[in-house]
């Protein structure tokens, strides 16, 4: 449901660059290099020499791409969460380890398996000076559940039956069914952007365009916003929190990659979120330059519609599946910056019971399909197409190593009879097409929760893009949204995906990396793959 979904299709994606195309695969892997970047200078490790002590005056960001409108719920992309949770909070928030937190509420409790109750901060205010009051926060959520006002999140809020005002500065969520999932819902890294009743009525719902800037309770405020060039926020006084150092942040939009790279090469910028993994060698051979890598929870994989001819034969899916080299595709398209996923649920969701290397262990015992091209062709011979078949595979212009991933499948494809038509979209039009239940599609889904079912509660669920009606999947899949000890829940997901793996609605291709760029003056406390949805101004520091 969360994620990259809009209204069933992605929506929480990342905001990446164009793909190279017309090479011959083995061309196309050696100019992907051979082998994976050094770790020496990267990794996770974001500090930066000591901590001066001193504001940081301006920071200024290069983003790859622009935004539209700063309000998530218009417009979902991950860059959006990473720009509006500076100026918009929830009720709660996450932290750098992925655990919920109080935000706007001060303190909040799970009563029952389907109620939850929240104190409102004492204190928090508006940029406008007001104070956040419980009509405020009701009022967000109906717009929030607005599908006119939120089309890209509304359908988050399904779960919920109804939202009160419960005692004086308290609220109580209710949820219609008991799901481990609905704590997430009323944070900025899931659903809940909280501002003003009266700006919401003033402005019909319409907010986060240039006629209605976002107003917030956050740390910083929109000060300027000009769709097709830059936004830029200044700290304010108003935040209940720790003030962070910066105390003005600029978004750069800078859609071409190498123009955004000459930017960095002149000193024009000082943070870029994103850098293209095909360019992350060049990024890191400027002088004073920091390539920061951390998973991003991201999954890619195909989706196969299992009600459209050839793919619901399981057989033309294993054949597919078993053509599919993973690990060269992370080795080599991805420079070793990412994963081979065994699951739909990424190792970092599973904060609290496992670290990511334990958890990788344990997802790792849901049946996969090792690259064996004799297997392909034996699984292709018995299926209802033994000849071979043609299907095309689309990818959006904003995610490049999805088109050179998508030209390496079909060059190994090519070789058990299969023709594999690979496609760039714009990714407008790309997200379009999703809509329409492709025969074959990509997934590409960033999670923005710490919870570790949030994709397989889509896929393995009534709606789902693969038409897929596992109903073992499915009962599990349900079963495990309603229990609550964190280790048997974790135990159902993996059950769950195990039998989708069995019935290959969907195959895992690889976990992702985010590759973030800082100069020597910057440096960041507590780099985790939720900083950057995790209040990340307040982890950066002047750095000497």
């Amino acid at each position: 449901m969360e994620g990259i979904v809009e209204c069933g299709v992605h929506s929480r994606r990342g905001l990446l660059k164009a793909a190279v195309m017309g090479l011959a695969i083995p061309a196309l892997l050696e100019a992907c290099g051979a082998s994976p970047a050094p770790p020496a200078r990267s990794g996770g490790n974001a500090s930066a020499g000591t901590d001066t002590g001193r504001d940081i005056e301006l920071l200024r960001v290069s983003l790859p791409g622009s935004l539209s409108n700063l309000y998530p719920g218009q417009e979902s992309g991950i860059l959006n969460y990473y720009v509006a949770g500076i100026c918009m909070e929830g009720l709660v928030g996450v932290d750098t380890s992925g655990k919920i937190v109080p935000a706007l509420a001060s303190s909040f409790e799970r009563t029952s398996p389907t109620t939850y109750v929240y104190t409102i901060r004492a204190g928090a205010r508006f940029h406008d000076g007001s104070p956040v009051t419980v009509e405020d926060v009701l009022a967000s959520i109906e717009m929030a559940r607005d599908a006119k006002v939120s089309p890209s999140t509304a359908g988050y809020w399904a779960g919920l039956d109804k939202a009160v005002r419960s005692g004086e500065g308290e609220i109580t969520l209710t949820s219609k069914t008991a799901a481990e999932s609905f704590a997430w819902l009323p944070s900025n890294a899931d659903a809940l952007w909280v501002a003003p009743k009266a700006v919401w009525e003033k402005a019909k719902g319409q907010i986060g365009g240039v006629q209605t800037p976002l107003v917030g309770s956050g740390p910083y405020k929109v000060t300027s916003f000009a769709p097709d060039s830059h936004v830029e926020f200044t700290r304010v006084d108003t935040w209940w929190g720790t003030r962070p150092k910066v105390a003005r942040i600029r978004f750069e939009f800078i859609a071409d990659d190498n123009t955004r790279l000459l930017a960095w090469k002149a000193n024009k910028t000082d943070m870029s979120l994103n850098v293209p993994l095909a360019q992350s060698r060049q990024w890191e051979a400027v002088a004073g330059t920091r390539v920061v890598y951390a998973p991003d929870r991201s999954y890619a994989g195909l989706t196969f519609n299992v009600s459209a001819k050839p793919f619901g034969d399981v057989h033309v899916r294993k054949a597919i599946a078993h053509a599919v080299n993973r690990d060269a595709v992370v080795e080599k398209i991805l420079r070793g910056r990412g994963q081979v996923a065994t699951a739909l649920s990424t190792p970092e969701q599973f904060g609290g019971l496992w670290t990511p290397e334990q958890a990788a262990r344990e997802l790792a015992a849901i049946p996969q399909y090792e690259y064996d091209l004799d297997k392909a062709r034996q699984e292709l011979a018995q299926s209802s197409v033994p000849g071979g078949f043609t299907a095309a595979l689309s990818y959006p212009n904003t995610g490049p190593h999805l088109g050179t991933a998508a030209l390496a499948f079909a060059a190994d494809l090519k070789k058990i009879g299969i023709t594999l038509d690979v496609k760039e979209l714009p990714i407008e039009q790309w997200l379009a097409e999703l809509n329409t239940f492709p025969p074959l599609s990509f997934m590409w889904y960033f999670n923005t929760t710490g919870d570790p079912g949030e994709l397989g509660s889509w896929f393995l669920a009534d709606g789902n893009p693969a038409k897929y009606a596992g109903k073992r999947a499915a009962a599990t899949t349900a079963e495990a949204g309603r229990e609550a000890d964190q280790a048997k829940r974790a135990k159902l997901l993996i059950e769950a995906q195990a039998a989708q793996a069995a019935d290959l609605a969907y195959l895992p291709l690889w976990w992702g990396q985010a590759a973030v760029a800082f100069t020597s003056a910057i440096g960041v406390k507590d780099y985790t793959s939720y900083t950057m949805l995790a209040g990340w101004p307040g982890h950066l520091y002047a750095a000497k």
